[in-house]
C-alpha cells in the first residue's frame, strides 16, 4: 500500500506569528503537528522543539530493515513525545522570558498496515474511510472535558469562550501523559491531522466534505480546508496534514 502526503501551516487572519510547526516524513512514514502556546512566551519555540525532538529520536530508532512493530512504534512514540517536553521544560528554565510556553502535539507513524498515533492537547487525528469521518483522538481540553461529565453538548461546545483551555500539553510539567491510538490501514483511507486553528473553525462535516471531494490531491485538500478556515474567520494559525493510502 501506497501513501500519498501533505501539509500546510498558514498564519491565519488574526494572529502576528505562527506558532504552528508541522513534519512531513514519507521516508519514515511519520507526520506532526504541533501547536505552540504562550503568545510572547515563544510557543513557536516549544512547538519547533517537540516537533525535532520527534524526528530525531525516531531517526535514532530507525529500523535496519523493515519497519516497527505497532508496540515498538507505540514505545518510541512515548519516549520521543516525552524527550520533546523534558526539551521545553529545561528551555524554559534556562530562559525565564519563556516561562509559560508549551505545544500541544499529534504525531502518526505507519508502521505496516497499521497507524500509531501519539497525542497531547487538543491538535487533532481524523480518518475518513468510506465517505464518513471519524475523530481518532480525544482533545485534552476543558470543554471536552465538560462534554464527557454532560455539562455541555458538543454544539455549545464549538463556540464556547473557553474552547481553547487546553488541560495537558508539553512544557506544563516535567513529566506528560501521552494517549496512544492505534488503527488499521485500508485502500482509500484518509488519514488528517490538524491543530484546532482548522476545527475552531469548520465543523466536522465540513471537513468530512472537503476530504471527500480532494482526497486524490493531499495538497489540493489542504489548501482547500485552509482556505476555507480562513473564509471562517481564520482566527488562529491553520496546520493541517492529509494522508491517503491507496492500494
Amino acid at each position: 500500500m501506497t501513501t500519498r502526503a501533505a501539509g500546510i501551516s498558514d498564519i491565519g487572519r488574526c494572529r502576528k506569528v505562527n506558532q504552528d510547526m508541522y513534519l512531513v516524513d514519507e521516508e519514515l512514514g511519520l507526520y506532526a503537528v504541533a501547536d505552540g502556546m504562550g503568545g510572547h512566551a515563544a510557543g513557536e519555540v516549544a512547538s519547533d522543539i517537540a516537533i525535532n525532538a520527534l524526528a530525531r529520536s525516531l531517526r535514532e530508532h530507525e529500523p535496519v530493515s523493515g519497519t516497527w512493530s505497532p508496540d515498538e512504534a507505540k514505545t518510541l512514540l512515548r519516549q520521543a513525545v516525552r524527550e520533546g517536553n523534558r526539551k521545553i521544560c529545561e528551555s524554559v528554565t534556562a530562559r525565564a522570558e519563556w516561562r509559560g510556553m508549551g505545544t500541544t502535539l499529534v504525531a502518526l507513524v505507519r508502521v505496516e498496515d497499521r497507524v500509531v498515533i501519539a497525542h497531547v492537547g487538543d491538535s487533532r487525528a481524523y480518518l475518513m474511510r468510506d465517505g464518513r469521518l471519524r475523530q481518532l483522538t480525544s482533545d485534552h481540553s476543558w470543554v471536552n472535558e465538560q462534554v464527557k461529565h454532560g455539562l455541555l453538548t458538543p454544539e455549545q461546545a464549538e463556540r464556547h469562550p473557553m474552547r481553547n483551555i487546553v488541560t495537558r500539553a508539553l512544557g506544563n510539567q516535567p513529566e506528560v501523559e501521552v494517549d496512544l491510538v492505534e488503527e488499521e490501514i485500508r485502500p482509500g483511507d484518509v488519514f488528517a491531522l490538524c491543530s484546532d486553528g482548522l476545527n475552531g473553525m469548520l465543523r466536522d462535516e465540513e471537513i468530512r466534505g472537503v476530504l471527500q471531494d480532494h482526497a486524490e490531491v493531499p495538497h489540493a485538500a489542504c489548501r482547500q480546508l485552509v482556505d476555507r478556515a480562513n473564509a471562517e474567520g481564520g482566527e488562529d494559525n491553520i496546520t493541517v496534514i492529509v494522508m491517503r493510502h491507496e492500494g
